[in-house]
């Protein structure tokens, strides 16, 4: 119902660089490890009401994605 973790296009968008960089001759050993900074709330409103929660307008106005 209510999904918090990673947001897979900016995780692909860092690998390319990743991998950019190390197409261009730098050692990977030499690269620093990265992780995601940007995460994503998603929130399932169709799931909410058939089980008969109520989502807070607080949390749904901060979520990245409604699904209806």
């Amino acid at each position: 119902m209510i999904s918090y973790g990673t947001n897979y296009p900016e995780a692909y968008r860092q690998v390319g660089d990743y991998v950019g960089r190390v197409l261009n001759g730098e050692k990977p050993e030499n690269l620093p490890v990265q992780q995601v900074t940007k995460l994503q709330l998603v929130i399932n409103i169709a799931t909410a009401k058939a089980l008969g929660l109520t989502v807070p307008p607080a949390l749904i106005s901060r979520a990245d994605e409604l699904i209806e």
